[in-house]
């Protein structure tokens, strides 16, 4: 029963360090934070990212009962950010001016390590939110029967990538004796146990998002569009990784966020495609 206890305990705290983590919703707890609290909160990014989403698409629901579909979407992208407190965009903007200034990988690290923004940062968050507000123009209007509970798995997948790209690829930033530097660092030594236990989550909210949106979670349409969720992240996310492993010799905190943002990206315009098909 005692070991029981602990678990749920350790648990309650990890999924709460991942909503203070990858969030401004608030969540008023007090945690002592240490890299195995790091470690057991990715089991719970899958979540974050759902209620993201289900937070996004009610937004939008409101929002386009009152405003024409360019407006709609444009206070959906600023209600986006102020739920993420732009955390990934900033990333997305550190590895655009490191990746961009096409220097030496060293070079590129210290570049993304200044705390200013610069011109080819700049460029790519303006052309990102561009790009998303002209997409959530064309998934409005939102549906109950529908895109309402389709587009969370956009928030959802592109979290659950991010936990691989962080157990999968060696981490770039290194200090003179050889530790991992950075607030990256502190998700070092993840294991399969972590993977397996935040993709499972992934696939049953997954589920459950495939079955709220009017869909059987058996039926050919159910299983095309979890598979098109997952399939697309998953490949996206590879092809991105390998890019910047071999840009800068690894992955750091700053990519993480920038893998994040531009799979929701390619998950806005694939998932949307697949709902046009179904």
């Amino acid at each position: 029963m005692r070991a029981l206890l602990d678990f749920a305990v350790k648990g309650s705290a990890a999924c709460a360090a991942a909503f203070q983590f990858l969030s401004r919703l608030p969540v008023p707890v007090t945690l002592h934070y240490d890299h195995a609290m790091f470690r057991r909160s990715v089991v719970f990014y899958p979540l974050v990212g759902a209620v993201l989403g289900v937070l996004l698409s009610l937004g939008g629901l409101v929002l386009q009962s009152v405003l024409p579909p360019p407006a709609a979407a444009a206070f959906m992208v600023v209600l986006w950010v102020a739920m993420t407190g732009a955390l990934h965009l900033d990333g997305l903007m550190d590895t655009a001016d490191g990746i961009l200034s096409h220097r030496p990988k060293e070079q590129m690290l210290e570049i993304m390590k200044d705390s200013r923004v610069g011109a080819m940062g700049v460029v790519a968050c303006v052309l990102l939110l561009l790009c998303k507000w002209t997409l959530l123009q064309a998934w409005l209007p939102l549906s109950a029967g529908g895109s309402l509970f389709v587009l969370p798995l956009v928030t959802l997948w592109s979290r659950w990538y991010m936990v691989l790209a962080i157990a999968c690829w060696p981490y770039a930033r290194v200090g003179p004796n050889g530790e991992a530097e950075g607030l990256g660092a502190f998700f070092r030594g993840l294991g399969w146990k972590h993977i397996s236990l935040h993709t499972t989550m992934a696939l049953l909210l997954s589920a459950l998002l495939v079955v709220c949106s009017g869909h059987s979670l058996l039926s050919v349409q159910g299983l095309g569009i979890l598979a098109i969720a997952a399939g697309a992240s998953g490949i996206s996310g590879w092809g991105l990784s390998a890019y910047l492993h071999k840009k800068l010799g690894g992955l750091t905190g700053d990519t993480y966020g920038a893998i994040n943002e531009l799979l929701e990206l390619v998950l806005l315009l694939i998932l949307y495609g697949g709902l046009q098909l179904n």
